[in-house]
C-alpha cells in the first residue's frame, strides 16, 4: 500500500508540475508555436508567399506589442492594485477606460495602415505586393487589442490560468487558420496569376489568406475571453455591491497612468523586435542593387530566411530560455528579500544550466545543418545550410541576452534595459547598413549584423547584472567548460553528418548525431566536474549516465 501511495503521489506531483509549467511558461511556449508555424505555412503558400507574409506579420507583432502585450502588463498592475484594496468598482472602471482607449488607438492605427498600405509596402520593405497582407493587419489589431485588455483584467484578478488558456487557444488557432486560409487563397491566387501572366499574385493572395487566418485566431480568442468575462462579471457583482469606496477615478486619469506605465516596456519590446522589418528592407535593396528587380526569386529567398533560418535559431534559443525562465522569478524573490548570497547561488546555477543547453544546441545545429535543411525542403538549398553554420552562434547569445533582460525587467531596472536595447539596435542598423547596403553581402550581412546585435545585447545586460547585483560569474565551470565540451562533441557530430548523410539519409543522420553528441557531451561534463549525480538525476535517462559515470570513475 505504501509503495502504491508513493507511486500515485509521484504521478500526481509530476502531473501538477507539468500543468504549472504549461501555465507559467505559456508566453514562451506559444512564442515557439508561432515560430514553428512558419515551416508548414511555407509549404502551403511557398517561400515567396512567406516573403510577402513576413512584413505584414511583423507589423502586426509590432503594433500588438503596444496595444496588447505592453498594455496588458500595465493594466494588470492597475487592476491588481485596486483589487488588493477591495476597490472592485474602480477595477471595473480601469477595464472600461483601457478597452475604450485601446479600441480607439487600434482604429486610428488600422486606419493609417489602410490608407498607407501601398506606401508602407513600397517604401519600408520594398515589396509592393505585400500591401494585400498589410491591409489585413488593420482589422486584426483591433481584435488583438481587445484580447490584450481582457488578459490584463484577468491577470489583475489573479486569473493567470485563463490568460494561459487563451494564449494556447490563440496560437493553435493561428496555426490552423493561417495554413487553411493561406492554402485556400493561394489556390485562388494561382488562377489570378494565370490571367495576369504573373506567378507573384498567387503568392500575394496566399500571404493575404495567411494574414486573414491570423485575424480569425484573434476573433476566436476574443469570443472565448468575452464569454469568460460575462461569466466572471456575474460572480463579481456581489463584490462590487459591497464596495464601500466612494472615491471614483476619472477615465482620463486611469488612461494616463496605464499609458505611462505601458510606454517604457513598449519601447524596449519594439527595440528588441524591430530588426526583422529593417533587415528585410536592406536585404531587398541589396538584391535589387545586385540584379535589377529580382522579383519572385528575391522574395522567395527572404521567405526561406524567414521560415527556416529564423525559425530554427529562434526556436532553439527560446527552448533553452524556457528551461531557465522560471528561475528568474526565484532570483527576484531572493533579491527583494535581501538574501544576496542565495540570489547569487541561484543566478550561478541558472547561468551554468543555460550554458549547458545553449552551447551544444548551437554547435549541433551548425554540424547537422545540411541534414536539417534536407528534412525541411526537398529543394537544394546550400545557402540555408551556410546561413545556419554562420548564425548558430545566435542561439546562446540570444538565450543569455534575453535571460539577463528578463532579470533586469523583473528587478525594475528598466533604464538599463532600455539603454542596452537601444545601443544594440543602433549597432545592428549600422552594421547591417555597411554589410548589406554598402558591401552587398545579402543575407550573410544580415546574419553578421544579428550576431553583433545579440552579442552586444547579452554583454550589456550581463554587465548591468554584474554591477547592480555584485555577481561574480564562475567563468570556467559556468561557461568555458560547457563551451569546450560542446565543441569537442560537435566534432563527432560533424563527422557523423559528413559520412552518414548520403548513405543513411537526413533523419537517421540527425538522430545518430544527436545521440552520439549528447552521450559524449555529458561524459565530458562529468569528467570536467561541471555536473554531478544530483544534476544527472533530474534529466531523462539520468540513471544511465550515473551508472556509466560511476563505472568509469568520474562520479
Amino acid at each position: 500500500m505504501k509503495l502504491q501511495k508513493r507511486g500515485n503521489f509521484r504521478k500526481s506531483s509530476a502531473g501538477t508540475s507539468v500543468k504549472t509549467t504549461l501555465i507559467q511558461s505559456a508566453g514562451m511556449i506559444t512564442y515557439i508555436i508561432i515560430l514553428l508555424m512558419r515551416i508548414p505555412l511555407s509549404k502551403v503558400i511557398g517561400d515567396a508567399g512567406m516573403g510577402l507574409f513576413a512584413p505584414a506579420f511583423e507589423i502586426f507583432m509590432m503594433i500588438t506589442f503596444i496595444t496588447s502585450y505592453s498594455m496588458m502588463g500595465a493594466m494588470s498592475g492597475a487592476v491588481r492594485y485596486r483589487v488588493k484594496r477591495e476597490q472592485h468598482r474602480n477595477a471595473r472602471n480601469v477595464f472600461r477606460a483601457v478597452i475604450g482607449m485601446n479600441l480607439l488607438l487600434s482604429i486610428v492605427i488600422g486606419g493609417v495602415l489602410v490608407l498607407t498600405a501601398s506606401k508602407t509596402a513600397d517604401f519600408f520593405v520594398l515589396e509592393s505586393l505585400s500591401r494585400m497582407a498589410i491591409l489585413a493587419v488593420a482589422p486584426t489589431i483591433l481584435f488583438s487589442a481587445v484580447v490584450g485588455t481582457f488578459r490584463g483584467y484577468f491577470n489583475g484578478y489573479g486569473l493567470g490560468t485563463i490568460t494561459a488558456h487563451s494564449q494556447y487557444i490563440e496560437k493553435l488557432c493561428m496555426v490552423f487558420f493561417a495554413s487553411g486560409c493561406g492554402g485556400t487563397f493561394y489556390a485562388y491566387g494561382k488562377k489570378v496569376s494565370a490571367l495576369l501572366l504573373s506567378a507573384e499574385y498567387g503568392f500575394a493572395y496566399g500571404a493575404l489568406g495567411a494574414m486573414l487566418g491570423v485575424m480569425l485566431s484573434q476573433v476566436v480568442t476574443t469570443i472565448y475571453l468575452l464569454v469568460i468575462y460575462l461569466i466572471y462579471s456575474r460572480a463579481l457583482r456581489g463584490r462590487i455591491a459591497e464596495d464601500s469606496n466612494k472615491r471614483g477615478e476619472s477615465q482620463f486619469s486611469i488612461q494616463k497612468n496605464v499609458l505611462l506605465n505601458c510606454l517604457p516596456m513598449a519601447f524596449v519590446t519594439l527595440l528588441t523586435n524591430l530588426f526583422m522589418l529593417i533587415d528585410q528592407r536592406m536585404f531587398n535593396y541589396c538584391m535589387n542593387k545586385k540584379v535589377a528587380e529580382l522579383g519572385e526569386i528575391r522574395t522567395a529567398m527572404w521567405g526561406t530566411y524567414y521560415s527556416k533560418f529564423t525559425v530554427l535559431t529562434g526556436a532553439l534559443a527560446a527552448l533553452c530560455l524556457l528551461t531557465v525562465s522560471a528561475a528568474s522569478g526565484k532570483i527576484k524573490i531572493a533579491y527583494e528579500r535581501e538574501e544576496y548570497r542565495l540570489m547569487r547561488e541561484r543566478l550561478e546555477k541558472t547561468v551554468s544550466r543555460l550554458s549547458i543547453l545553449a552551447f551544444p544546441a548551437a554547435v549541433y545545429l551548425a554540424a547537422l545543418s545540411e541534414a536539417v535543411v534536407r528534412c525541411l525542403s526537398k529543394n537544394e538549398m546550400e545557402y540555408v545550410a551556410s546561413w545556419l553554420q554562420k548564425g548558430a552562434v545566435i542561439i546562446p547569445l540570444c538565450g543569455f541576452g534575453f535571460f539577463f533582460a528578463q532579470l533586469l525587467y523583473k528587478m525594475h531596472m528598466l533604464r538599463e534595459l532600455f539603454l542596452s536595447a537601444f545601443v544594440s539596435m543602433a549597432a545592428h542598423v549600422l552594421i547591417a547598413f555597411l554589410f548589406v547596403q554598402k558591401a552587398l553581402l545579402g543575407a550573410d550581412g544580415i546574419i553578421y549584423a544579428l550576431i553583433a546585435y545579440f552579442a552586444l545585447f547579452a554583454a550589456l545586460n550581463f554587465l548591468f547584472i554584474i554591477r547592480n547585483l555584485k555577481y561574480r560569474p564562475n567563468w570556467l565551470s559556468g561557461m568555458a567548460f560547457p563551451a569546450a565540451a560542446a565543441c569537442v562533441s560537435g566534432l563527432a557530430v560533424m563527422l557523423i553528418a559528413r559520412f552518414m548523410l548520403e548513405p543513411a539519409g537526413a533523419v537517421v543522420t540527425i538522430l545518430s548525431g544527436i545521440v552520439a553528441g549528447v552521450f559524449l557531451y555529458i561524459t565530458l561534463l562529468m569528467i570536467l566536474r561541471v555536473i554531478g549525480e544530483e544534476e544527472l538525476s533530474r534529466i531523462p535517462l539520468g540513471f544511465f549516465f550515473i551508472m556509466f559515470g560511476k563505472n568509469i570513475g568520474v562520479l
